[in-house]
């Protein structure tokens, strides 16, 4: 892994809370904004300061939560107020931040499409002037840069889905949903690791489990990640075993 280290990077620092402050690179969705943004996130966690509790790292910024009192009591005499002392202290982390080249770990995911596992599969097709088939093909063409995790535990939030088969959630959700269902809503696409309610238009469903409690590491998927979909048939899903290829 080499890394690349370059001037203080441009980056919007403001406050969210009494005890947050939110680093914004931009407002896009991109790899290289979401480099940064990690790259922030794991020098936070590698320099804390005393007062510091956690940082998440998103599409394009960073959060960073800390202790009130605790920044204050520590540096309390000095003038500037917490907010300004953690602002400046992230100032000094962005000079010369190491962005590294990661070793991209790249994952294939079997989707069985359409059917009962993909309910809405003809609903993408004829939003987007395409036939089913098309949109299956379009979707296990892309390559998925894995961004951040959030929503429910072991949700990926992505990059790469195709224009050509972007469509809007639906206008009534569903109140549930299987685990494993594959969806897309409006330009991306995502996997739902547990059942619950939601609203993207569903187009398939893997057998694959992205989120294992019981597991040192629970969810399948990381940031930085690259996931590939293979399709399979029913057959196939039924027969499924367990496993990532």
């Amino acid at each position: 892994m080499t890394s690349t280290q370059q001037p203080a990077l441009n980056a919007d620092i403001y406050q969210l809370s009494e005890t947050a402050v939110t680093v914004r690179f931009g407002t896009e969705i991109s790899p290289v904004l979401n480099k940064q943004a990690r790259a922030l996130a794991k020098r936070i966690e590698e320099r804390p300061f005393r007062g510091f509790i956690e940082c998440t790292a998103a599409f394009a910024s960073v959060t960073l939560f800390y202790d009130l009192s605790a920044v204050h009591q520590t540096y309390s005499d000095r003038e500037a107020s917490p907010y300004l002392f953690v602002r400046e202290y992230i100032k000094s982390l962005l000079t010369g931040l190491n962005i590294e080249e990661e070793q991209e770990r790249r994952i294939e995911v079997p989707v069985c499409y359409g059917g009962r596992f993909g309910p809405d599969l003809a609903f993408v097709a004829e939003h987007n002037g395409l036939a089913e088939q098309d949109v299956i093909d379009l979707h296990t063409a892309g390559e998925y840069p894995v961004y951040m995790i959030g929503f429910a535990p072991g949700f990926a939030y992505m990059g790469g889905l195709s224009k050509r088969i972007h469509t809007p959630r639906r206008t009534s959700p569903r109140t549930e949903i299987p685990a494993g269902s594959v969806g897309i809503g409006g330009g991306q696409t995502g996997i739902y690791p547990l059942s619950t309610p939601g609203g993207w238009q569903v187009i398939g469903c893997t057998p694959v489990r992205l989120f294992t409690p019981e597991q040192e590491e629970p969810t399948l998927l990381a940031p930085g990640d690259i996931l590939k979909f293979v399709p399979i048939s029913v057959k196939e899903y039924e027969q499924y075993q367990g496993g990532v290829q």
